[in-house]
């Protein structure tokens, strides 16, 4: 196969990497991002020149009668100079002053003079009177982005970031998404409304058990692991219907997943004269509360595993793995390396330690850490093929980070030895796609995801990844949605289906569509970064309806800009 990679021409995109914990790992399809090429901002309103003070101060030695608006505009010229000089009660008296001067029919200036008077009340840190004096001057500018931009931050400063949230869009939208400043702030306050949601998402979920695809990707990550290994003795027809661990286990071997945690319930809280297998069911239990994201009562489980001195050392080994995933999942990396660091004290020739670390380390972006762990997996288990291709594919994105195009094509020759040796092998073909894709070959890829379809046709993921290629490829919107949709069919919780094609809603403005997928993927995310991630798409997509309906914008305009690239993909 010839197949030639430029180093110099790939745009890597994070939600390609491997399969990490079960879930394809999706960092990406936020909402805002810098236009390099855009203003850096306004300047600021209602600031006279040097030549407008001079030509009012000879008008004023002529004995000129002033009107109104010109003396109320001397009023605020004064005002401007005590702000200049942090004079900022000065300033407000002066404001104060142009506006009981100003004839109200002077929409433009009024505005200005409250959002000035507004600029000084924020100096002092008197929110609740910027955001009233922001909102009387939008009162008379309905579309004036410098009074929203200062209520938003008003609104930050009293935490009130739904208010803030719909205000920096606001801005957005009114400058055209071209003001690096705004659309920054923009994204602060998406991560900090997803992060509040998150929080209070995680107490009120409802556990789901995932499908029976993302199971059986998560468990067939593991080389060794005890829970699938273990032998049960053979039924026998006068044998009494199973019960306990036995129940969960056959529950297991025939993906009755909903079954499982209630069997293993009932071995643990049998007598210990009945239980045979209750530390196995501790584990099955915790793996499957943690695969639901019920994190705390998996936790309790693998902490009564590691409590247990007597405990098969094996068992305590793969609960040190299963409790430093949680501990990933719950934004304490410090604590799931710790347990990883356990579980190879107790068992360095177990090759799921370095392989499930391995994972972790590549998620976490830490390239050559993994490709150490990787190594020594695969030197315990070379016949692991999922351990062999992420090894393959870790060494690519080292090869990108370095710039290195020599070993970008041996990278390769790698990937197509790995194929020759493990032709049965999903994750061969489909991650070999994703860095075909990532090059920009796009026709190869499909080839490759072709042959990983014919092995796995009803694996969502592989459809999602050709939806975003799609999309990359042609901007072929329709037959992106085509592929999702048949995603979300063949997996109705395939949470990476649902946040997909909802971004992909958002660029075709249909944004109340866009929040119903995106509250579907809440119901499927499964870690605390994921419920950001998605809350954020959410939060985004209800702030632009709110926007475009106060200011009496079309969607499909904001949706144009969009397609410009002012609004598009990328990392959040």
């Amino acid at each position: 196969m010839a197949t030639f990679l430029n180093i110099n021409s790939v745009k890597l995109n994070k939600w390609q990497v491997a399969l990490i914990l079960g879930t394809p790992l999706a960092i990406g399809l936020g909402m805002y991002v810098l236009n390099r090429s855009s203003r850096d901002g306004a300047k600021s309103d209602g600031t006279a020149t040097d030549a407008e003070l001079e030509q009012k101060k000879k008008s004023a030695e002529l004995g000129e009668k002033m009107s109104p608006l010109k003396e109320a505009n001397n009023y605020k010229t004064e005002g401007n100079n005590c702000y200049r000089n942090g004079k900022y009660d000065e300033a407000i008296s002066f404001y104060d002053k142009a506006i009981d001067k100003c004839p109200t029919e002077h929409r433009t200036d009024m505005a200005i003079f409250y959002q000035n008077r507004a600029a000084s009340y924020e100096m002092l840190k008197k929110w609740n009177k910027v955001k009233e004096d922001c909102t009387l001057s939008l009162e008379y500018n309905p579309r004036y982005a410098k009074a929203y931009y200062r209520r938003a931050r008003a609104h930050e400063a009293t935490r009130d970031m739904t208010e803030c949230l719909d205000d920096v869009t606001a801005t957005c939208i009114l400058e055209m998404f071209q003001n690096n400043n705004t659309i920054m702030f923009a994204d602060r306050v998406l991560k900090e409304t997803g992060r509040i949601d998150a929080e209070k998402g995680l107490r009120d979920r409802v556990p789901v058990v995932p499908s029976s695809s993302f199971i059986d990707t998560y468990m067939r990550s593991f080389i060794a692991d005890p829970l699938q290994t273990l032998v049960l003795p053979e039924p026998t027809e006068n044998d009494a219907p199973p019960r306990g661990f036995i129940r969960a286990r056959r529950a297991f071997d025939e993906q009755k997943y909903d079954e499982i945690i209630a069997a293993c319930t009932e071995e643990i809280e049998s007598s210990e004269a009945e239980s045979q297998y209750k530390v196995e069911a501790l584990l099955m239990r915790g793996t499957f509360h943690l695969l639901c994201g019920s994190f705390a009562d998996s936790k309790l489980d693998f902490d009564a595993i590691l409590a247990n001195a007597d405990a098969d050392i094996t068992l305590r080994t793969y609960a040190y793995i299963r409790r430093a995933a949680l501990f990933i999942q719950t934004e304490e990396r410090e604590k799931g390396l710790a347990d990883f660091a356990e579980a190879e004290k107790l068992t360095p020739d177990n090759p799921d330690v370095y392989h499930q670390r391995a994972q972790i380390l590549l998620l976490l972006e830490q390239i050559d850490a993994a490709l150490v762990e990787f190594d020594k997996a695969v030197r315990l288990a070379p016949n692991h093929a999922i351990a062999n291709v992420q090894k393959c594919y870790a060494e690519y994105r080292l090869a990108l980070m370095s710039g290195d195009q020599k070993s970008l094509e041996r990278v390769i020759k790698d990937f197509e030895l790995a194929i020759k040796k493990f032709p049965d092998c999903v994750e061969c073909y489909s991650l070999m796609a994703q860095v075909l894709a990532d090059q920009q070959q796009f026709p190869q890829a499909q080839n490759f995801y072709d042959m990983a379809m014919k092995r796995a046709p009803t694996n969502p993921a592989l459809l999602v990844h050709q939806a975003i290629m799609m999309l990359q490829w042609r901007g072929d919107i329709d037959a992106a949605v085509s592929l999702l949709n048949r995603a979300i069919e063949v997996d109705p919780k395939c949470e990476l289906a649902y946040e997909t094609l909802g971004t992909v809603e958002v660029q075709r403005a249909q944004l109340r569509r866009a929040v119903e997928l995106f509250e579907k993927a809440l119901l499927y995310a499964k870690s605390q970064a994921e419920l950001v991630h998605v809350y954020s798409l959410r939060n985004a997509a209800l702030a632009q309806i709110n926007v475009t309906r106060k200011l009496g914008i079309d969607m499909n305009s904001v949706s144009a800009m969009a397609q410009s690239g002012f609004m598009q993909q990328g990392a959040m």
